[in-house]
């Protein structure tokens, strides 16, 4: 067995410069992330029950219930705590989204995390759509919220050690739809990847994946696929050593599976499965072969869905012919296929279609074994493998313990959940008892005989030897961080790091030259920013030889700021502007414009400073462009709110999370296309009160500037800071922007 594939809480050994390590739990069993152990939803286990009775007498097997963890997201256990994330004081004014901890044999509530969902258009009830990742190495659990959150939480107080919002930092996109990924460990990184929308190079949208120090946050690596995808995705990568490199295998939105070198980013392979995104995650059998399924349209053909099987060494050793087969009119859009290697039956791959028919195929040749069994309606979660039995609940609460037959599979029990209930996320198994969420509480079965989780606890290890060649050759040079945002005299460490072909660390025996381009300067290992006026980029490239690695920053300076456009550009160091903005002369002025010629991009946000900053005021002059189809929306960010002069419904509104409105104040305002209003938001933040007050006005720019505001608002679950920015809805018509300040 390919050592990773079984992976059990291992500590990764390595010779000469390498020094890394897989997660060391204290408990043997547990699951610390959604997929299990060995990425794969196959648990260890023996002596799991063969029915979860809910309710009535004789074999009932509830150990606890959870109505505080009720959710859509799948749980997972470590180090004797179960980790998860739900919706808090849905519907009223303080709603956000939480992490819960609970102790995992009692169900008891040790700590709750809870954040404030902001700038999406994230509907409530997908609250929790990610999962938690923990690192038992460190005792820490990792999250992407709603809202492109990312944070590394302390697994034992529930405290966040530190936090990146990838939306203001990095575009990524936090839609409607709902899917967010989920973060991965390997090693010293934290990955996490989705549809992001950058600056410079990186302004058009792609899904892009991005390494982070699980220690401190700073961002190792960023590697992006096919500009331009269909779709936001979650697909949860897979990490996996082919031909002695560690690769990350992964679906995204451009529809293509993706195998990416995990320490460097480098992108290896990538093979077409479907047209647009893919939301299941791969699963890679002891010989390599990796297993996807989509429910969308095949690369080529009408054919809706498919199941496919990609020989994973041969993509790795760079061979053209990769796919072993594909199974057409199998709509499998949601729950990843589940991998079983059996002695006596073979190795088969248990596959869900979105409308829960269970089908059974032989791994080698995707042919169907017996018939298809109706599990249900619909299906979102992944089935579990574990103690040679496959537990599955559909979405509506049917929920089934099978066990491979020669046929197929045989049905052990089958039940139905009360009425209302809803499964979004997957069951998992730790320490000798089954785990189940539901939207009306997360279930924990057991048997009788079920000891303390504390008894259980034994610590598994195992090594994993990785011995590069020490004289191999340098192909790759990384700077860590490779990207930042950096102010007037700020200084950071840098780090350069040497790999071989493979992705392996080599020591660097000699000096590496540093070179820097715009506002900064390199003394002693350290990056300085200069005091410059202008929002510049920074970059600095490491070279040995003809090997050289790169590194972007931005740079923004002291506040007030004034932009005019009258340079002809967009800011470099703006993001998600670029790709959906354009300059252009008007009136002799030369101003911005959000063009309306980009269907998936006609309604963004943009933002242009540190996630920092708090207590400021930000204005602009906005103007409808004339359109048959009505006005746009315009607005102003600040501190993780908007300013919003609505169009279509003639008001001006202060908001903080578009779907839910939680918190919103509107006042009635009469304008029109082809005038230019001035647009100012003003916060407050009252440390004596603890209170944000939002202040916001608008009014003709040709006119004096009125004493009252328009509107005002004061949030009872404040955002305490957030970078300042631009929103826009194009859709109808293009929106000219001129004149943004911010003063503090």
């Amino acid at each position: 067995m390919n050592t990773l594939h079984g992976w059990r809480r291992n500590s990764f050994v390595v010779s000469v410069s390498i020094a890394a390590s897989l997660p060391l739990s204290l408990f043997a069993d547990d699951w610390p992330s959604w997929r299990g152990p060995t990425q794969n939803n196959h648990s260890p286990e023996s002596g799991l029950p063969d029915q979860l009775v809910l309710q009535g007498t004789g074999e009932q097997n509830l150990v606890w219930k959870s109505e505080a963890a009720s959710g859509i997201s799948t749980p997972v256990v470590m180090n004797g705590r179960l980790f998860t994330i739900v919706r808090h004081l849905p519907g009223t004014p303080t709603e956000a989204e939480k992490v819960v901890a609970l102790d995992a044999a009692s169900g008891s509530m040790l700590w709750e995390n809870i954040y404030n969902v902001f700038l999406t258009d994230f509907p409530a009830e997908r609250i929790g759509w990610s999962n938690v990742t923990g690192d038992p190495s460190s005792d820490r659990v990792y999250v992407l919220g709603s809202c492109s959150l990312l944070q590394c939480i302390d697994a034992i107080d529930g405290q966040t050690i530190w936090s990146r919002s990838l939306s203001e930092e990095f575009g990524m996109l936090s839609t409607y739809g709902g899917r967010t990924n989920t973060p991965v460990i390997f090693e010293n990184l934290v990955i996490i990847s989705g549809v992001t929308t950058g600056w410079d190079a990186t302004a058009r949208p792609a899904h892009r994946f991005f390494a982070f120090d699980k220690t401190d946050g700073r961002l190792v690596w960023a590697s992006e696929t096919r500009p331009l995808p269909e779709d936001t995705t979650y697909s949860t990568p897979v990490v996996r050593n082919f031909g002695g490199q560690w690769l990350l295998v992964g679906g995204a939105g451009d529809g293509e599976l993706y195998g990416i070198q995990a320490r460097t980013g480098k992108t290896l392979w990538h093979h077409p499965v479907s047209r647009r995104g893919i939301n299941t995650s791969p699963t890679i059998a002891s010989d390599g072969t990796i297993f996807i399924g989509h429910g969308e349209e095949n690369p080529s053909g009408t054919a809706m869905g498919a199941v496919v099987a990609i020989d994973g060494e041969a993509a790795a050793a760079g061979s053209e012919s990769v796919e072993r087969w594909r199974t057409l009119d199998l709509i499998n859009g949601k729950s990843s296929p589940l991998l079983v290697e059996d002695e006596t039956l073979g190795t088969r791959v248990y596959v869900v279609e979105d409308s829960s028919r269970l089908h059974v195929l032989d791994a080698a040749t995707g042919e169907e074994i017996g018939r298809p069994l109706k599990l249900g309606t619909a299906m979102r979660g992944t089935m579990l493998y574990a103690d040679g039995k496959i537990y599955a609940a559909t979405s509506t609460g049917q929920i089934h313990v099978l066990r491979p037959t020669d046929e197929g599979v045989e049905s052990l029990y089958k039940s139905r959940l009360p009425g209302g209930t809803e499964v979004g996320g997957s069951m998992v198994a730790a320490n000798g008892l089954v785990y189940l969420p539901t939207t009306k509480g997360l279930l924990c079965f057991g048997v009788k005989s079920t000891p303390d989780v504390g008894s259980l606890s034994q610590a598994v290890t195992a090594e994993v030897v990785e011995s590069p060649d020490p004289d191999s050759e340098i192909t790759h040079l990384q700077i860590v961080p490779c990207e930042a945002l950096l102010t007037p005299g700020q200084s950071v460490p840098l780090e350069v790091h040497a790999y071989n072909e493979l992705g392996q660390p080599v020591a660097l025996n000699a000096s590496v030259e540093l070179e820097v381009t715009g506002p900064a300067t390199v003394s002693e290992g350290r990056l300085t920013a200069s005091s410059g006026s202008q929002h510049e980029a920074i970059v600095v490239k490491a070279r040995l030889g003809d090997v050289s690695g790169t590194a972007r920053y931005r740079y923004t300076p002291a506040t007030p700021w004034a932009f005019d456009f009258s340079a002809g550009e967009v800011p470099i160091t703006w993001i998600g502007a670029r790709y959906r903005h354009e300059t252009r002369v008007v009136d002799g002025e030369p101003v911005l414009v959000k063009i309306s010629t980009i269907p998936k991009g006609t309604r963004s946000q943009t933002w242009f400073g540190s996630t920092e900053m708090n207590g400021y005021t930000i204005s602009a002059d906005v103007m409808a462009g004339a359109s048959e189809d009505g006005l746009p929306d315009m607005g102003l960010i600040g501190q993780r709110y908007v300013l919003d002069l609505m169009g279509q419904s003639q008001q001006l509104q202060i908001r903080t999370w578009a779907a839910q409105l939680r918190m919103a104040k509107s006042a009635p305002v009469t304008w029109k296309a082809g005038t230019w209003y001035r647009l100012k938001l003003q916060i407050e933040n009252d440390k004596e009160t603890n209170e944000v007050r939002l202040h916001g006005k608008v009014w003709p720019r040709d006119e004096a500037e009125p004493s009252d505001w328009t509107v005002t608002a004061t949030d009872p679950s404040p955002n305490r800071n957030g970078s300042p920015g631009l929103f826009g809805n194009a859709t109808r018509a293009e929106i000219f922007i001129d004149n943004v300040s911010v003063s503090q």
